[in-house]
């Protein structure tokens, strides 16, 4: 069974992967592969040096975030070039990864991609989607207290990723966590294990991320 868990930044998408993997599902992270790529020796530094300047990696060697973040939404193209040289380099190993699953004999993956529906090929890779949704305000004020970005930042980056609308669209299977205590959220995840092969849990433990 291959699942496609999204949701838009701050709707709680990493707890929920947290808790499937929990429950015995192998989480294959886009986010953290991207992060991993352009991290200090990533593969994708090389590129972005040719294709940005140097002036975009921080001395210790890493991809400089902020000034990348800033570049990307004040120019389409910038961010088009961007996604083109990470984008086919997360797709490589995502695929690798859930390859070794497979081997390793994980019955369920999930494949925890916040963009999945902007990126217009993923619905057809997966079995089901699995939407983590919430209200936008919630997003705001969860994404503000966990980093230094300003309201006005987290708006933007909510614009930029698809419409709750458009990505309950796509959902085979909806969380609306928007003011679930961790215990109602996992009793959730745990009604909707079966319809991705996954075995409900034998204690009470709850996952904390």
């Amino acid at each position: 069974m291959f699942v496609g868990l999204t949701g838009g930044i701050g709707s709680g998408k990493s707890t929920v992967a947290a808790v499937l993997s929990s429950l015995g599902a192998a989480v294959i992270d886009a986010d953290a592969i991207s992060r991993e790529l352009t991290a200090i020796g990533g593969l994708a530094l090389d590129a972005i040096s040719a294709t940005f300047g140097a002036d975009y990696i921080t001395p210790a060697g890493a991809l400089d975030r902020d000034r990348m973040r800033s570049l990307a939404f004040a120019d389409p193209g910038a961010k088009r070039k961007l996604e083109a040289i990470i984008h086919p380099l997360v797709g490589q190993l995502t695929w690798q990864r859930a390859e070794s699953a497979q081997s390793a004999g994980y019955q369920c993956l999930v494949f925890d991609v916040p963009l999945l529906v902007e990126s217009g090929t993923w619905r057809s890779k997966v079995d089901k989607v699995l939407v983590v949704d919430c209200c936008v305000e919630t997003q705001i004020t969860r994404v503000m207290s966990r980093s230094d970005l300003k309201r006005g930042a987290v708006e933007a980056i909510i614009l930029a990723q698809a419409s709750r609308q458009r990505r309950l669209q796509s959902a085979d299977a909806v969380i609306f966590n928007d003011a679930l205590s961790l215990q109602e959220l996992d009793l959730q995840i745990q009604a909707l294990a079966p319809n991705f092969g996954l075995s409900l849990r034998q204690n009470s433990e709850l996952i904390h991320t």
